[in-house]
């Protein structure tokens, strides 16, 4: 069994300092408080311990997603959630007041992430792709593809100052296979921070110990014990590669490949900057490591 340590990741980052212009900024967007974390949590780790700056934004704050509880007293849950997440996976976390279930591919909501993305100064933006059986999971993506683009152009959303280049807009992976498969063009490995990226989920308790366990019918399998938890959490959202993500491993570590147990995976969308492999090593630089 695993062996999980509810340690900060602060007590993980190395010492390694860049200038603010050396930084590179990763901007991850969810429908739903938890999804930046399990699409790209350990990939977020990796980023911070490197000194780089990521922040995760869900776009609504997560009120319908409980089998009991609902409404305002689920959202403040949810936020508290969040921002405790956020500690433990070293990154900023941002809610937005929208309403779970009820999130619309609206200009309104356009213009909020264009506004998140210009605020952070995005070298990299990850979102879902807009095919999922969740509405809520694909108006997001419609919503982060959208924002590309538009990011640069000074007349929309004038208030906050336009991007000088178009980030690299990327897919988080998914199993689905319909109109078309995800294409992992660039994979990470996991495997050093797994345990740390279960620890941060696992702040997440509304949802992975008590939500989605009852909408799979699990909810009588979750432990009491806090150690067995984390391995339940670790069983279940453990994310091994296929053969698809095996070969952009290969791509990208070489012979490491063949030893990786976690991995996320990532599909560049047209939208955004069309990055060369030099580029991707450069705002990866994980990669081969």
């Amino acid at each position: 069994m695993k062996r999980f340590l509810p340690v900060l990741c602060l007590t993980l980052f190395t010492t390694t300092t860049f200038s603010q212009a050396e930084k590179i900024n990763v901007i991850v967007f969810g429908a739903h408080p938890d999804d930046c974390d399990n699409d790209a949590g350990g990939t977020a780790i990796l980023f911070s311990q490197m000194g780089h700056n990521v922040k995760f934004v869900s776009l609504t704050n997560g009120d319908a997603g409980h089998q009991d509880k609902g409404g305002g007293e689920l959202a403040r849950i949810r936020i508290a959630e969040a921002k405790e997440a956020g500690k433990r996976f070293g990154v900023e976390y941002t809610v937005l007041d929208n309403h779970d279930g009820e999130l619309m591919p609206t200009l309104e909501n356009r213009l909020k992430v264009i506004r998140e993305i210009r605020k952070w100064n995005a070298d990299i933006v990850i979102a879902p792709r807009p095919n999922d059986y969740h509405p809520d999971h694909r108006y997001t993506g419609i919503l982060v593809q959208d924002a590309a683009y538009l990011v640069i152009v000074p007349n929309v959303a004038p208030d906050v100052p336009p991007l000088k280049k178009n980030p690299v807009f990327l897919y988080s992976e998914d199993r689905f296979q319909k109109p078309n498969p995800f294409q992992p063009d660039i994979a990470v490995i996991t495997d050093e921070v797994f345990d740390q990226k279960i620890y941060a989920m696992a702040a997440h308790e509304s949802q992975f110990f008590e939500w989605l366990p009852w909408t799979s019918g699990k909810l009588d399998l979750v432990p009491g014990n806090e150690d067995e938890r984390l391995q339940f959490l670790a069983d279940w959202r453990t994310n091994a590669p296929n053969e698809a993500t095996m070969e952009s491993l290969e791509k990208w570590y070489g012979d490491k490949a063949k030893s990786a147990e976690h991995t996320e995976g990532f599909e560049i969308c047209e939208y955004g900057k069309q990055p060369s492999d030099e580029e991707i090593r450069r705002l990866f630089p994980m990669l081969g490591e």
